[in-house]
Order: C-alpha cells, then sequence, then structure tokens
C-alpha cells in the first residue's frame, strides 16, 4: 500500500492476500488490516468493513481459511466505514443458517453512533472534503450502523483453550478505540493507535484526540512485550524488541511534542507561534512509522493547544466577538484598493510564496460582489491552494487544498457556500 497516493482507496483500502501470523491466526484485508482467529466456538472477525466488495472480498478470504462460523465482530473504532458491511456478514450468518455473531464494541461507541446518526450531513460534509475522490455513492455507503450486542468498559474477554482473545479499551484516534491481544501467540493488533505514519491527532475537520491520552495507550501496549504487532495501517512489526522500538518511538515523539507545546504555551504562545518556533528532531526522520503522510506532527501542536485553550487560539482581539464575515469584508475593501492587492498578490506568486499570498488576498477575496478584482482575487486564492496541494506531504491537508481551490475557481468565498461538500464542486485532481 502506497499511503502518499491521492486516492482515498489506497490511503483506507488494503490491498493483499489474506495470509497466517501464527497457527489458526490470519490478517485479512479490509479498511486497514483486518484480523480472524480461530477458536473452539468459531472464529473472531477484528471489523467487518466498509460493505460491498471490499466486505465480500473479506468474507470471500475468510471462506479459503475455514468454513467455521464466525463466532464475533470486534469494532476496532467506531470511525464510519469500518463497519458499514457487518450487515452482509449478519447477512451470510443467517444464509448459511447460523447464528449471528456477537458484535463487540467498547461502550463509547453507542455514543458515537448516535452522534454520527444526529449529525449525518454533517458527516457527509466532513467526508466529502477529507477523501475527495469518494464517490457520493460510496461516503453515503459507509454511514451504516449496526449496534453493538456487546459493549465493555476496560477489557473483554472471549475464551478458549487454544487462543484466548482480549479485546482491550485502547483510547487513541477515538476514545472508543480497541487492540487485541492473543496472550498464548504474543500477537498484538493495535488498531487506530498503531498506524503506518505519525499518530493521526489533531486533523482538521475533526474532534480532539488527545494526546497524553494516546501516549498512555502506546506505553500500556508496550508493557505486554509482544512479539508480533499488527499495526491498523502498514507492515506486521515481528520481534518482541522490534515491537517495542515502534511504540516507545512514537510515544516519545509525542511526549517531546507535549513537552515543547507546553512550554511554548506558558510563554504566552499561541498555536500558530508555537508551530513556527518549533524544530522537529532530525531523527524523527529515520523512522518510516513517523511520516507525515497522512497524519502530521503540525496537526498534533493545534490539538495539544485546543486541549488546554478554548476556542479563541488566535489571541487576537478582533476574533473575540467578530463582525458577520461579509460586513467585515466590506469594511476591509472599503480601506484598501483592490487592485493593489491582487497585484501583490500576483508578485508573491511570481516568487513562489503561495501563502504570503493568500494572507494577502484574504483582505479582498472574501468580500461580496463581482468586480473583476475581487474575482480575480477568488481566482489566484484557488491558484494558490493548488499549488500549496501539490507541494504537500500530508493527504488530510492535501485533499483539503485541493478541495478549496476547486471552491474558490467556482467563484465561491466560502465552505458553507457549497453545502453538499466538494463533491458539489466538480472532478477532485
Amino acid at each position: 500500500m502506497t499511503s502518499n497516493e491521492p486516492q482515498r482507496e489506497a490511503i483506507l483500502i488494503a490491498d493483499f492476500e489474506p495470509f497466517a501470523l501464527a497457527d489458526g491466526v490470519h490478517l485479512l484485508p479490509t479498511q486497514g488490516n483486518g484480523l480472524a482467529v480461530e477458536t473452539a466456538d468459531g472464529v473472531v472477525v477484528v471489523d467487518g468493513g466498509p460493505g460491498g466488495p471490499v466486505t465480500r472480498r473479506m468474507m470471500g478470504g475468510l471462506r479459503t481459511i475455514t468454513e467455521a462460523p464466525v463466532r464475533a465482530i470486534v469494532y476496532s473504532h467506531g470511525h464510519l466505514g469500518y463497519n458499514s458491511g457487518v450487515g452482509e456478514w449478519l447477512g451470510a450468518a443467517a444464509n448459511r443458517d447460523e447464528a449471528e455473531p456477537e458484535l463487540i464494541a467498547h461502550r463509547n461507541c453507542v455514543d458515537r453512533y448516535d452522534r454520527y446518526d444526529r449529525t449525518r450531513d454533517l458527516q457527509l460534509w466532513l467526508a466529502s472534503w477529507q477523501f475527495p475522490r469518494a464517490s457520493a455513492r460510496a461516503l453515503e455507503g459507509s454511514i451504516v450502523m449496526t449496534a453493538p450486542t456487546t459493549v465493555f468498559d476496560t477489557e473483554h474477554r472471549l475464551d478458549d483453550p487454544d487462543r484466548p482473545v482480549v479485546v482491550r479499551w485502547s483510547p487513541s484516534e477515538t476514545d472508543d478505540a480497541v487492540s487485541v491481544w492473543l496472550p498464548e501467540q504474543r500477537i498484538l493488533w493495535g488498531g487506530p493507535a498503531v498506524i503506518s505514519g505519525f499518530p493521526n491527532i489533531g486533523t482538521p475537520l475533526r474532534t480532539l484526540r488527545l494526546t497524553r491520552r494516546w501516549i498512555d495507550t502506546l506505553d500500556a501496549m508496550a508493557a505486554l512485550e509482544a512479539e508480533v504487532l499488527v499495526p491498523e495501517f502498514g507492515d506486521v512489526v515481528t520481534g518482541a524488541a522490534a515491537v517495542r522500538h515502534r511504540l516507545v518511538t512514537t510515544a516519545d515523539a509525542l511526549r517531546w511534542l507535549v513537552d515543547e507545546v507546553t512550554e511554548r504555551m506558558n510563554r504566552g504562545m499561541n498555536d500558530v507561534e508555537i508551530l513556527h518556533d518549533l524544530d522537529y528532531p532530525a531523527e524523527w526522520a529515520e523512522h518510516p512509522f513517523l511520516r507525515a503522510d497522512y497524519g502530521s506532527p503540525d496537526y498534533v501542536v493545534r490539538d495539544l493547544y485546543r486541549e488546554q485553550n478554548g476556542w479563541w487560539t488566535s489571541r487576537n482581539v478582533t476574533d473575540l466577538h467578530p463582525a458577520a464575515p461579509d460586513a467585515a469584508a466590506l469594511a476591509v475593501l472599503s480601506a484598501v484598493d483592490a487592485d493593489t492587492v491582487v497585484a501583490r498578490a500576483r508578485e508573491l506568486i511570481a516568487e513562489g510564496q503561495h501563502q504570503l499570498a493568500l494572507h494577502v488576498l484574504d483582505l479582498v477575496a472574501d468580500a461580496p460582489g463581482d468586480d473583476a478584482a475581487l474575482v480575480e482575487a477568488r481566482t489566484l486564492k484557488g491558484d494558490c491552494a493548488e499549488a500549496l496541494a501539490r507541494e504537500c506531504p500530508t493527504y488530510v491537508s492535501r485533499s483539503l487544498y485541493f478541495g478549496a481551490a476547486r471552491l474558490h475557481h467556482a467563484g465561491l468565498r466560502r465552505l458553507s457556500e457549497a453545502p453538499e461538500g466538494s463533491r458539489s464542486l466538480g472532478s477532485a485532481d
């Protein structure tokens, strides 16, 4: 899987043939690395997949391994898509005249599903911007939530004489994330706490992910002394020393960020000041699992800041009780010459200073009206966003830049003017 590809499938959908990690323990391709554990009472499957062809491939792969019934499906976490296909597993069990599998999730998953149900349109909107290549049908299909039948708080054990399965609460990317521990085989399926790049904390369109809690989860995983570690995405890690290195190195990187951000917050810096004052350790480049290809240290900085501060992150009094956007934009426009602003932005663009050009263009691009200079400002803003997208290594930021480019090239000023989300603006780049 090449996680730098700008397609949703390359980011989320695993592409490999099922294979054995140990006797009776197998990896299945799904939305990430799925797991199948054979027990005397049937197979325990981790994640049911997003539905459709991916879930069917997962089920087909399982049937090349065993014809045993599925005893339980464990929800790795409540993010949409990972278990949208559970209904298909239930249908398959019915077709085979088998009992429905137990559906196991952390207790917080119930609240998450309730929130997603109440904010369905928002979830579609967010997903359309974060995954611009996904079709409307695929996004709609991901918002299928089958309630778990068994919930737990800290740990849930599925007994078996040879392969007991321990489902552990491992809050990280979400507050309902779990890991799966096979103590007899010393295999740890890490779930959302362990991905193929920098921890996915602080994603621009998502809620707080609590860095210190993620560190605690990684420390608890390291204490298990596993000999095999399965990340949610990416290659399996083998050998106790390699597993510990992976977990501890990631936890230490997050600890470094906590310390450095806290020290700067105590000096009164805001989040943007902190971002531009930090120099990330050069040795992070030595670890492929600390790549900023989906998560990013910059995102973690913003999340850490939000944990300890209110919504007034800019500390600029102008933002404390702001005027209505159109009124503010017209007031600024009345104080500047739009043609001069656009001309200066063109100079910055010619110098390759696209971010600085965006700051200049914001003086006029958000103002209502169709004067030639305002229209050009929006077009140039789209050009800058597209240029930044092509330079950006981080998938989510790249998607949002491309979405903004399409927004402004369509002559729109704000995201609220595209209520159907990114997909309403034409095809993604």
